[in-house]
Order: structure tokens, then C-alpha cells, then sequence
């Protein structure tokens, strides 16, 4: 017994994906039942308490599945594919164009089922890369702060806002770090992309020394501290549960246009269990999957109504147009422009 208990323990240690870049949460959820038949391992940017629930459904529909969830930020899931090979089975994330790089460059394995199929042409790319969430990209204020103005519609209202009240807000406003975050960088060149008033407000926002961040959650728990009175470009989907019961804080989606995200899932090459990576994709797009991402994670499942309904959204569609600012040089361009704005002595 002891020969097979170490012989089952080596191979589950060889089974375990590499982690040479930096981590931020590693959990492993047993198989139903406590009989072990395979282990799923997922690489995310997404919360391991957000998809939880789903984790559990889908492993009472696959009892014999243990799953290994491991929670990275954008660019280090990125990292891990691209430079490190790491041998994940799904890699999920809310970085769009790195998502996209990842694909385009060849790193993801082609999947084909009923589920990928009914995917809306602008939540795939080219049986590659699926969206399963369609999030707003929001700006968050403590009503405070408005001392009784009416809240800001539009980057323009906003602008003036911050312009004639800056003592309400100067070392009280928060957004992301476009060079640590790669959600955050996504959300930047996208707003520069569709509108001329985005360099407006950042260079207004720069003169009230604004706090960076590399995430939406801890931006959240800043504002409902008080550290913070305004966030900007905080994930709608995570901002909403955090936010319930705070009557002091508002949540908007800007009517000039309210970016929104798609969460992506593909299926590397360098998985060891790809067909557990594509099980657990489907089970996501499936009709029970959907259902519990927006019940129980609290994530906007992919939904082409729910944009026709309301104009202002702006999906960030999957297409080869994420990878233009990816490209070295635009990168260090943009970067440079937006320190110039962001960043002032």
C-alpha cells in the first residue's frame, strides 16, 4: 500500500503545473466523493470566491475531477503562458489583448462544441479564444463628495466636477496602474481609443495625485474605508456585491460610453488535461453554467440583448485590433503619454 500511496503522490507532484511567476491565491478543491480520477488546473485572474459556486456545480456533475484553481494577476497569467509554458488546462482572464496574443501567437489549442458555437461572433476568435462574461467597466463616487451636485453623467460633467471642487477629491481618487495591470492598460487605450475628452480627465485627475492600483478589489475596499471618494474604471461585476447596503457610494455607467469588458477562457497547448480544459469551458457557455455565473458569481453572462438595450455600452469585441497597442513601441508611446498626464510633479 505505502509503494502505491508514494508512486500516486509522485505523479500527482509531476502533474502539478510550474509556478515560476508570482501567484496570488492556489486552491485545490477535492473530487465529490474522495474518489480521484483526474486533476483540472486553472489559471485565473478571477477571484477563486467568485467562481466557486461553479467550481462546486461542476464537479457534482464530474465527480471524479479534483480541480487545482491558481489566481495571478493579468500580466503574470500572461507571463506563464507566453515565457514560462506553464502546464495549465484553462487559463481565464480579464486582460482581453493578452488573451488575444496568447492566441494569435499560437499558444491556444482550437475547441469546437454546441456550447462555442452559439457564442455570438463578437464574444470568440477563430475557435481560439470564448468569452463566457460581459462586464461594465464603472466610475464608483461617495455621494459625499457631490455635496448635493448632481452625479456625473458623462467624462465631460466629470472633468468640470473635479475642476472646480479638486479640494473634495485631490489624494482621494483611485484608478489602475496601466503598467502593473493588464486589465488596466486594456481599459486605458480602449477609453483613449473612443474618445478625445479620456486625456481631458486624466490630466485633471493628474493634478489631484491620484492612488494607482493593480485591481479593482482593493480600489472597492478603498472607498468603502473612505480612503478613497471616486474610483474610475472599476470592474462593474466586482464592484456591485462589495457595494451592497452602501448608501454612500454611487456606482455609474457613463453615458458617453461605458466600456465593457468580455472575461475570456482558452485552452493552452501546453496543457496536460486538455480535454478537462474544454469540459470545464463548456460547462461555463452551458445553459446551467450561465445560470450560476450570473446567480451565484455575480458576473453578467454573455448577452447580445442586454447590450442592443442599452446604447452606451461598448463591448471591447474580440478581434486581431486588441493587439495594436501591445506592439512594443505603441506601448512605450502610450505609457509615456499617459505618465505625462497621470503623473505630475
Amino acid at each position: 500500500m505505502r509503494a502505491v500511496l508514494v508512486a500516486f503522490g509522485l505523479i500527482l507532484a509531476l502533474a502539478a503545473p510550474a509556478a515560476g511567476f508570482e501567484t496570488e491565491e492556489d486552491t485545490r478543491f477535492a473530487a465529490v466523493g474522495g474518489t480521484e480520477q483526474a486533476v483540472l488546473s486553472v489559471l485565473s485572474t478571477t477571484d477563486t470566491d467568485v467562481l466557486r459556486p461553479v467550481i462546486a456545480a461542476f464537479q457534482a456533475r464530474n465527480p471524479g475531477i479534483a480541480l487545482r484553481y491558481t489566481v495571478a494577476n493579468s500580466q503574470q497569467v500572461f507571463a506563464a503562458i507566453n515565457d514560462d509554458g506553464a502546464a495549465y488546462d484553462l487559463v481565464i482572464s480579464s486582460a482581453m489583448d493578452l488573451q488575444m496574443k496568447l492566441a494569435n501567437d499560437g499558444l491556444a489549442l482550437p475547441l469546437r462544441s454546441e456550447a462555442t458555437g452559439l457564442l455570438p461572433e463578437w464574444a470568440r476568435w477563430q475557435d481560439l479564444l470564448f468569452a463566457f462574461a460581459q462586464e461594465p467597466v464603472v466610475l464608483i463616487m461617495a455621494r459625499a463628495a457631490l455635496d448635493g451636485a448632481p452625479v456625473p453623467r458623462t467624462r465631460r460633467e466629470l472633468t468640470q466636477l473635479l475642476r472646480d471642487h479638486p479640494e473634495r477629491f485631490i489624494g482621494r481618487i483611485g484608478t489602475y496602474d496601466p503598467e502593473a495591470s493588464g486589465a488596466g492598460y486594456l481599459f486605458v487605450t480602449q477609453d483613449a481609443r473612443l474618445s478625445d475628452t479620456f486625456w481631458r480627465l486624466a490630466e485633471v485627475m493628474g493634478g489631484l495625485a491620484p492612488q494607482l492600483y493593480d485591481s479593482s478589489a482593493p480600489m472597492i475596499a478603498d472607498l468603502k474605508s473612505g480612503r478613497l471618494v471616486l474610483a474610475y474604471n472599476v470592474l462593474g461585476s466586482y464592484a456591485a456585491p462589495r457595494l451592497a447596503g452602501a448608501d454612500a457610494l454611487v456606482m455609474v455607467e457613463l453615458e458617453d460610453h461605458t466600456l465593457t469588458l468580455l472575461r475570456t477562457a482558452l485552452v493552452p497547448i501546453t496543457a496536460r488535461a486538455p480535454e478537462l480544459g474544454a469540459l470545464f469551458l463548456d460547462f461555463l457557455l452551458g445553459a446551467e453554467g450561465r445560470k450560476l455565473i450570473a446567480s451565484a458569481a455575480g458576473l453578467p453572462p454573455i448577452d447580445a440583448a442586454a447590450l442592443s438595450a442599452k446604447p452606451h455600452l461598448r463591448v471591447i469585441r474580440l478581434d486581431a485590433g486588441l493587439l495594436v497597442y501591445l506592439d512594443v513601441l505603441k506601448r512605450r508611446a502610450f505609457l509615456e503619454e499617459w505618465q505625462a498626464a497621470l503623473i505630475q510633479p
